[in-house]
């Protein structure tokens, strides 16, 4: 049976996450269509995985005969991670926008599945692998809008999935989500509403039709 890894980046809890409920709606829809199959479920925030370090660097490049103890325990941590990531069929990732890009915590999780060589490069392990971003942010930052410039969310993971890991990659954007607590935005919440009953409709449409495509 397919397995969905299931990655959730937000601060905050899932009733005040417009990420977190969007990729829970994708799983719901994905486990709708694969009750036997299997979801790994990563909270980010909740369990960050930690910053790379120099021995997590050069290990991967280095004979595992000739790892230091140091090096030895980050090739462990670092290849569980990445290994994870390989063995999805399809992966879900709520990728919230944090001044202007991902949070920190996402930032380091990527560090450490991107490896040169292996899952990102001329033949990366990923390539074809389906990947949703759920990418949500507080304003709007679409094409022709004033801050259309300081989007770093979809034009970084972009890079690194569809360019770097040649991954099937697709987005799911909820934005204007500050709209409700901003007193400033206020005129914007019917607009804020809309976009995130788009995105759980986007969710739950894309999960069945992956499912269906991958239980083919």
């Amino acid at each position: 049976m397919a397995t969905l890894l299931h990655i959730d980046s937000s601060a905050f809890p899932t009733g005040a996450s417009s990420s977190r409920a969007v990729t829970e709606a994708f799983r719901a829809a994905w486990q709708e269509q694969h009750p036997e199959g299997t979801v790994i479920y990563r909270d980010l925030h909740a369990e960050p995985v930690p910053h790379i370090t120099a021995d997590a660097t050069t290990a991967f490049y280095a004979d595992p005969a000739d790892h230091t103890p140091e090096q030895a325990a980050a090739f462990a941590e670092r290849s569980r991670l990445v290994e994870e990531l390989e063995a999805a069929d399809a992966v879900v990732i709520g990728a919230p926008m944090y001044n202007f890009t991902v949070p920190s915590t996402l930032k380091a999780w990527l560090d450490h599945v991107i490896v040169v060589g292996r899952t990102a490069g001329d033949a990366p392990s990923l390539k074809g692998k389906p990947v949703t971003v759920v990418a949500s942010r507080g304003g709007s930052y679409a094409p022709g809008t004033p801050r259309e410039g300081f989007e770093y969310v979809q034009n970084y993971l972009s890079a690194v999935f569809a360019d770097w890991m040649q991954a099937d990659l697709e987005f799911i954007v909820p934005e204007l989500t500050m709209a409700p607590h901003n007193p400033a935005m206020a005129e914007l919440v019917p607009l804020f509403e809309s976009s995130r009953e788009q995105a759980l409709q986007a969710a739950d449409r894309k999960a069945k039709a992956l499912a269906e495509r991958l239980a083919a």
